[in-house]
């Protein structure tokens, strides 16, 4: 009965799981993210190193993709597992807290998503096998540093600094996968392409983090810097993105640039009109425009539009 008893349980894990994504991890936001930024930052990267060959998606981009959305899934899965006592206290409708889902079905997803990504990526190369896993590796080390470092986690900027990394991991893998693929020749426009992209992510990382509501005990960064120093943060973040892809792309940056009216309809609305939430879909959008049109316009390049 007891073994008839741990099929049935096992037997739900999947469709647990895929609640859990559906709630915690919403695909046509995640997934639609990190597919943009792949094809983005892979289309930019052949475009920048003067390839005169038409840009096509290949079978290394999809196992990119893959492996980055994998990636931001098992962030998300360890994130869950290292702010449970934080959700027990503010967010106890959480899937963890309520029991939706067993710190024991994460990990074992999360060690499924590992297995899935190594071999997707062994077919690209070894450093991408390498710098993927270096990611993941980092997330695990993140959980272990706020263990050892507990006020860590209560440090907004600190704990910023410290995570922001495996974003720049990826990045990192997306452009060496590339590289050590012979699809690219590097220079040292890496280097700037990479910081184009994470002020485009970190503009949003600070709008969604930004209220005009006063709550000590909230992870907000307005907390920090107050409304309207973390809005102009995130509004400056946005214009580095823009100012980088004008430099990186010429006339050819300006599509992309145009998408600046997103955070700064948001600034308005949340600065001006004082709107409680004035700052997240402008910032939303912005993210998703930024690297349509930087795919869009690296790809004119590729194909000397």
């Amino acid at each position: 009965m007891a073994e008839l008893s741990d099929v049935l349980t096992a037997s739900r894990v999947p469709a647990r799981l895929g609640r859990f994504v559906l709630r915690m991890f919403r695909p046509q936001i995640y997934v639609t993210y990190g597919v943009l930024w792949t094809l983005a930052l892979e289309g930019s990267a052949e475009a920048l190193s003067g390839s005169a060959a038409h840009w096509t998606p290949s079978w290394p981009t999809v196992v990119r993709a893959v492996s980055v959305v994998l990636a931001l899934l098992f962030a998300r899965m360890v994130d869950e597992q290292k702010d449970l006592e934080y959700d027990r206290t503010h967010n106890p409708d959480r899937p963890l807290v309520t029991g939706a889902i067993t710190a024991a079905e994460l990990r074992g997803a999360m060690a499924f998503s590992t297995v899935v990504v190594v071999v997707l990526n062994t077919f690209v190369s070894a450093f991408s096998v390498l710098l993927i896993l270096l990611a993941l590796g980092y997330t695990l080390f993140l959980v272990a540093l706020e263990r050892r470092f507990p006020r860590l986690g209560e440090r907004l900027i600190a704990n910023l600094l410290v995570s922001y990394p495996v974003q720049l991991l990826l990045s990192g893998y997306l452009y060496v996968s590339l590289l050590t693929g012979d699809e690219i020749g590097g220079d040292g426009r890496a280097a700037p392409l990479m910081a184009m992209f994470a002020c485009a992510f970190l503009q949003f990382e600070f709008a969604r983090k930004t209220e005009w509501r006063r709550d000590p005990r909230a992870r907000l960064y307005s907390e920090v810097l107050g409304p309207r120093g973390s809005a102009a943060v995130s509004l400056a973040l946005a214009v580095g993105a823009v100012v980088l892809g004008l430099l990186l792309f010429g006339a050819r940056g300006w599509p992309p640039a145009l998408s600046i009216v997103f955070p700064a309809l948001g600034a308005w609305r949340f600065l001006v009109r004082r709107k409680p939430s004035g700052l997240m879909l402008p910032a939303m959008g912005f993210v998703l425009f930024f690297n349509l049109l930087c795919f869009y316009g690296s790809t004119a390049i590729a194909i000397g539009w």
